[in-house]
């Protein structure tokens, strides 16, 4: 069960006695996707903890088989998920999260569990205005039934190539299609299309929190999905907290697959670089 291998990641982690590094992952990708990023996290002194969603499946094989394991996770409840692992630790870790994982790792930096945060192509939370035509059409797959709300919904390849991958090869495409794309569950995206309707949404992050901890958003230059308008709208938000750190990078020529890519290294070494800024 992931609830167990997260636990046993914790445990492992705090045997350690190194500052945890937490790897939150989003929609349509599971903790695998952030295995070679914890190979170097791990290789620079740190403690990795890869958690699922609940529930997640342990492989995309698995994943791909029982699609309704993903139905049902709200924002909520999966930022609760990562915030009680996060209240295991014996030391304060840094938060790294992609996508809704950069929303999420934003939620638990504006809880103050975060020594240091990197959001990646982060989705918006209640504030951020923009909405570019890509990021609709990007979500077009679940937002445009609603009965999606409560389902479990994969990608088709050419719906992920527009989402992810649009900045790299037909063949590299493919085999990240492969090696990576899983169901999602449909309830995030419409809470956080309904955010700025809704004063009571779960897709809110407390960006004046005085012990919210250094924040560095990454924004890749040509994603679809969270494209500069929404990263850097975030960014305006976060930065209105006088009490820490907030930067902006953005990474030239990369799309929402820049986490996986062939690429993925710069992207990580370009988190560790801030990272170790608040951590050596």
């Amino acid at each position: 069960m992931s609830g167990d291998r997260d636990l046993a990641q914790v445990e492992r982690a705090n045997a350690t006695g190194r500052t945890p590094v937490v790897f939150v992952h989003g929609l349509w990708l599971l903790p695998t996707s952030w295995e070679r990023w914890a190979g170097v996290f791990e290789e620079a002194g740190f403690a990795p903890v890869l958690p699922g969603w609940p529930d997640d499946p342990e492989t995309v094989e698995e994943a791909r088989a029982r699609p309704e394991a993903f139905a049902g996770k709200s924002v909520g409840r999966v930022a609760d998920h990562f915030c009680g692992l996060v209240r295991r630790l014996d030391r304060t870790p840094v938060v790294i999260g992609h996508s809704f994982g950069g929303l999420i790792t934003q939620i638990i930096a504006g809880r103050g569990l975060s020594r240091a945060s990197v959001a990646i192509d982060p989705a918006p939370f209640r504030g951020v205005l923009p909405l570019p035509l890509s990021s609709l059409r990007a979500a077009s797959p679940v937002l445009g039934n609603p009965a999606n709300f409560h389902r479990a919904v994969p990608l088709t390849y050419d719906q992920f190539r527009y989402a992810f991958a649009n900045a790299v090869s037909e063949e590299e495409a493919r085999r990240l299609y492969a090696d990576f794309a899983v169901p999602a569950p449909g309830e995030p995206l419409f809470q956080a299309a309904a955010a700025n309707l809704n004063p009571w949404t779960e897709v809110k992050v407390d960006t004046l929190a005085p012990e919210r901890g250094p924040l560095l958003i990454i924004s890749g230059e040509k994603d679809h999905t969270v494209p500069w308008a929404i990263a850097h709208a975030s960014y305006k938000k976060q930065l209105r907290n006088q009490d820490a750190v907030t930067e902006i990078v953005e990474m030239p020529g990369r799309g929402h697959a820049l986490t996986i890519d062939s690429g993925w290294r710069e992207v990580a070494d370009t988190a560790l670089a801030f990272v170790r800024r608040f951590t050596d």
